[in-house]
């Protein structure tokens, strides 16, 4: 899980960004804070948003403060996708992973490495992540954790199988996911794996906004993820999303207050400017960053790369002028998909990003109409056999269809 830490009033410790040890079925990306470039305001008015006008506010009620969590030991009796969270022993985990062999590393983060591992006693196939004690996380990650997904039941999220808390050992076990990370499939695709198409695009962000939505919506008390990114997305069989790595989420506000101040953790590229500058993380920080995954899941662009032109190393900011001109909107989509996706679709997909990363906070959408709105992508399959795939060449034809289509979205 990346971070980058902030201490003080603004004071911003800037570390340089660290690239992936490997390439595993199951990769954690570590990516250090930087400041942000100078981004233009978006002209929000030029795109509709679906909205749910039956969904009702969450009650957002909580008497606990976040970030109290004075003791080192994790519970052991917490309920995580309807079963008990087991409390393992050390030698359990050294058995499962075969003394923690390197044939079953999966990768490294900056909580520590992560290993494929059998539990001899249920045959369970399991991802064991182990604390590294020099990391950027420490004990305090390692609690949040099991206390977040003790509390959890979702599909959309990663289920918490036990924990180990022996000596100097804290280790966390996980339900195996053997698609591994939406990061590995956008970017570092296996041998002979074929791009992610359209249909499974979509299927990943409904999934990951509904594991958002429970969050925001559905968990007593509310909790603010704070560490969405492609990385974080863990991909079952049938590329079925699960949001993983809870070790920065928040308690999130409640009463009449409106945000939580706090010391600005996150990864650069998908924290929120108004976050990163001010340290008043709200709900709207998730979906700040719910946005920049969006447009990496439509373009195949990573949220910050350093190999391309100045201009352009930004995703958001790239993107932000070609959000004004809906005759640019190909130039967005995705090279890997050969143009095999329905071109209203891709246009309602980047309104929602478009509105997702909006610079004000209080004009990004709640997680709900994000929710509804992808749902209904997902559903309208796109089939390249009835609908040619889109050429350049015939762009201007393609997207005047579009801007028709949008009256009735």
């Amino acid at each position: 899980m990346g971070c980058f830490p902030c201490s003080g009033d603004g004071d911003t410790s800037i570390k340089k960004p660290e690239r992936k040890i490997i390439h595993t079925n199951n990769q954690y990306k570590r990516v250090n804070h930087q400041p942000q470039p100078k981004q233009d305001t978006l002209v929000a008015s030029q795109f509709k948003f679906v909205k749910n006008e039956e969904a009702k506010d969450a009650n957002r009620s909580t008497s606990r403060k976040e970030g109290d969590y004075s003791n080192n030991t994790p519970p052991t009796d917490g309920k995580t996708g309807g079963a008990k969270a087991r409390r393992f022993k050390f030698d359990e985990l050294v058995a499962a992973t075969d003394s923690f062999k390197e044939d079953y590393f999966l990768g490294e983060g900056g909580f520590g490495k992560v290993y494929k591992g059998h539990l001899l006693d249920t045959g369970e196939i399991v991802a064991i992540k182990q604390l590294d004690p020099y990391g950027c996380q420490g004990v305090r990650e390692f609690v949040v954790e099991v206390q977040t997904l003790s509390k959890a039941d979702h599909p959309n999220l990663v289920k918490l199988i036990g924990c180990c808390a022996e000596g100097v050992q804290r280790l966390l076990v996980y339900e195996y996911m053997p698609l591994g990370s939406l990061e590995d499939h956008l970017y570092d695709p296996w041998p002979n794996q074929k791009p992610l198409d359209w249909n499974t695009r979509m299927k990943i962000a409904a999934g990951a906004a509904r594991g958002l939505e429970y969050l925001h919506d559905k968990m007593k008390p509310p909790i603010i993820y704070r560490d969405l990114k492609c990385s974080n997305i863990l991909l079952d069989e049938g590329y079925h999303p699960k949001l993983s790595d809870f070790g920065l989420a928040k308690v999130g506000p409640s009463g009449d207050k409106t945000h939580v101040s706090t010391r600005v953790m996150g990864t650069y590229g998908y924290c929120a400017p108004d976050y990163a500058m001010t340290g008043q993380l709200t709900f709207k920080s998730d979906i700040y960053s719910f946005g920049v995954v969006l447009l990496e899941i439509i373009t195949g662009r990573r949220a910050i790369d350093y190999t391309k032109s100045v201009a352009e190393q930004n995703l958001v900011a790239w993107a932000r002028p070609l959000f004004k001109d809906r005759k640019k909107f190909y130039k967005m989509a995705d090279p890997a998909l050969e143009g095999q996706y329905p071109i209203r679709s891709l246009y309602q997909a980047l309104a929602i990003a478009a509105m997702c990363v909006q610079e004000q906070p209080n004009m990004r959408p709640p997680i709900v109409d994000i929710v509804t709105a992808l749902n209904y992508l997902a559903s309208q399959k796109y089939d390249p056999e009835t609908e040619p795939p889109v050429r350049k060449s015939t762009k201007s034809q393609s997207f005047h269809k579009s801007k028709t289509d949008e009256k009735s979205w």
